[in-house]
């Protein structure tokens, strides 16, 4: 491996975590003026636009049959349901920073359904980590809950749960039938049964009434460019060189950063047990990922 690939590697989990944290801000600024599945139809069909027109510069190989059927059952799975259900949470009220801290629960379910469903060994260290990990977010989520600052809708609940399930399972499901498939090719498939999803999701429940404006376009540009196309990219990668123990552990520190670009663009506020709380969260991670 070359030391810049290595490099890369390394420094990759970090650059995810950024980007990614952004995508509960850039949904929160569009949602506003255009409708969730609707959003992510039309976000759907300019990412395919920017992987179609990546395959033709770099010509990838394509899978066969199979492969491109089990890319389209993760595509549902990591985008679709996922997506779908942190999108329509933001619509119907829940803060963008509840919101990622439940989806932050990913890394336990994750680590737990890869323990009994691939056979993947957790050392106790990390297990303790991944405790710590749920304790914290559980304390940042009860916090909020109790500074009455917002109502849980039922439907909202629903919504975020589904998305949670949706991508533990999509990353695992990655793991096991996405093995040599090209994350460029294998893309495009993911993202048109997603597509192929919203739109039937779009056309039977929403109106599709959208109030173009710049606020919308640039919030629009950044889901496709900074989040389907960059992050996805990266996540791809990070599940192809790692244990997805391992991967997920790295959502973890998703809530804390959404929590804080929250407080600053939106003013959400964070008290001092969310503080502490973000603090043990991102020992839980350090725990995970520690070596031996």
């Amino acid at each position: 491996m070359s030391h810049s690939h290595h490099f890369f590697i390394r420094f990759a989990p970090f650059v995810f975590v950024l980007l990614w944290s952004t995508g509960f801000i850039g949904a929160k600024y569009a949602l506003p003026y255009i409708e969730p599945f609707y959003l992510l139809f039309i976000r759907m069909l300019l990412t395919l636009a920017v992987f179609a027109a990546l395959c033709v510069v770099f010509k990838p190989q394509w899978p066969n049959f199979k492969q491109g059927k089990h890319q389209m059952v993760a595509g549902l799975l990591v985008h679709a349901c996922y997506l779908g259900g942190v999108f329509a949470a933001l619509k119907w009220q829940m803060p963008a920073g509840i919101t990622a801290i439940i989806v932050g629960l990913q890394p336990l379910l994750t680590a737990l359904l890869g323990w009994r469903w691939l056979g993947e060994k957790l050392r106790t260290v990390q297990w303790l980590g991944l405790s710590l990990g749920l304790i914290g977010v559980v304390l940042i989520l009860a916090n909020g809950q109790h500074t009455g600052n917002f109502e849980l809708r039922f439907e909202a609940v629903v919504a975020v749960l589904l998305a949670l399930a949706s991508i533990s399972i999509g990353t695992l499901y990655q793991k096991r039938f996405g093995q040599g498939v090209d994350l460029l090719s294998g893309s495009i498939y993911q993202y048109f049964a997603t597509a192929i999803a919203m739109g039937i999701l779009a056309f039977v429940f929403e109106e599709r009434i959208i109030e173009w404006n710049i606020q919308l376009i640039l919030a629009l540009g950044w889901l496709v460019f900074g989040l389907s196309v960059s992050a996805i990219l990266l996540l791809m990668l990070m599940i192809r060189e790692g244990e997805s123990a391992k991967v997920a552990s790295y959502f973890y520190l998703v809530p804390p950063v959404t929590a804080v670009e929250a407080w600053v663009l939106f003013g959400e506020g964070l008290t001092l047990v969310q503080v502490s709380a973000i603090a043990i969260t991102v020992l839980g991670v350090y725990l995970v990922l520690k070596p031996r």
